[in-house]
């Protein structure tokens, strides 16, 4: 079975399987998730808890004997098992197929990986913990979609803001889930139930935005030019290498450009994005732009991607910062006199 995490908490109030298997990108949506899904267990009676972390080396023998290892008083156990790299390999992978096919009556196994690709959500053992118990996929929320998330938030704590704080948190937390819970709890602490005014979030909530290459090839392609230009301006501050910043605007112009042509020549989209090895999630976004951009602008970023690199290499004058921002001005369909050389 599969469950959306907002599901979670109304599946829990009325079943317990005996497999739960947790998993994605934002780590405090698992943590809560897990955290869930171990009270709803302590409820039923599952008062032991044994974890089991499976880094390199680990002995995968120990899985099938934590659930064969009943407490002498007959307790029910917990079994909760990390897979930090989110790949078990071939001797983990067999591992959990056996477990799913004859479940300890007296064990609820646990789960919890950090975000998987297409192909890992394919693989047999993952399939095998579908089938046999829970598998709940946790996508956080997009920035657009931040200032709702964060007023459920803020609810939980009998607290609201207008549409101006709620944005104001959402923009100073910029795809970081979990520092935007530890905002929210500050907000709880320093102010009483009730509505907050956008001074008292002013004053309170700090500049904890994570800059990173992820936030920045999403701005990119959404063509967010503000997010973008904070963006680049985080990532300089913390003095990111700007041979890394190139290579994460370059694949996605590179991709743009490829799928572009091959439109142009009358070719169908969804086979282009395969092709540019464009999945997922990332599919939408990067369909807008290929739609909001020229096929003219995409060969100019391309070349201005050329010429930002010769900067780089000490070739030719110019700020490179402003070469960038240049750049994502041209993804977003905005029309710019190009004469670099």
């Amino acid at each position: 079975m599969q469950l959306r995490g907002e599901q979670l908490v109304a599946h829990l109030q009325r079943d317990l399987k005996p497999i739960y298997t947790v998993y994605g990108d934002e780590p405090l949506l698992v943590i809560e998730a897990a955290d869930a899904i171990r009270a709803a267990a302590r409820q039923k009676g599952f008062t032991e808890r044994e974890v089991l972390t499976a880094m390199t080396g680990f002995n995968w023998n120990e899985l099938s004997s934590s659930a064969g290892n009943m407490s002498l008083f007959g307790e029910l156990k917990l079994i909760d098992l990390r897979i930090p790299t989110g790949k078990p390999g071939r001797e983990g992978g067999a591992a959990l197929q056996d477990y799913c096919a004859r479940p300890s009556p007296d064990a609820l196994l646990l789960v919890t990986l950090p975000g998987l690709d297409w192909s890992e959500e394919k693989a047999v053992w993952l399939k095998a913990l579908t089938e046999a118990g829970v598998t709940i996929k946790l996508i956080p929320p997009h920035l657009g979609e931040l200032p709702v998330w964060i007023a459920g938030r803020l609810q939980r704590q009998q607290q609201s803001a207008d549409k101006e704080g709620l944005r104001f948190i959402a923009e100073h937390v910029e795809g970081n889930l979990l520092a935007a819970h530890q905002e929210i709890l500050k907000l709880g602490l320093l102010y009483p139930q009730g509505e907050l005014s956008f001074e008292q979030i002013r004053s309170a909530v700090l500049d904890v935005a994570r800059y990173d290459m992820d936030g920045l090839r999403e701005s990119l392609l959404s063509g967010d030019l503000a997010r973008l230009a904070r963006t680049l301006e985080g990532l300089r501050q913390e003095g990111e290498a700007p041979p890394l910043v190139l290579w994460a605007m370059t694949e996605e112009v590179r991709a743009l450009a490829q799928v572009k042509a091959g439109v142009a020549e009358g070719r169908h989209v969804d086979q282009l994005l395969k092709d540019a090895r464009v999945w997922g999630a990332r599919q939408i976004p990067f369909k807008k732009a290929v739609q909001r951009i020229g096929v003219d602008q995409a060969r100019a970023a391309l070349q201005l991607a050329a010429r930002i690199d010769r900067l780089i290499k000490g070739i030719g004058s110019g700020d490179i910062w402003d070469e960038f921002l240049r750049l994502g001005l041209l993804v977003s369909g905005r029309s710019l006199a190009y004469g670099g050389k």
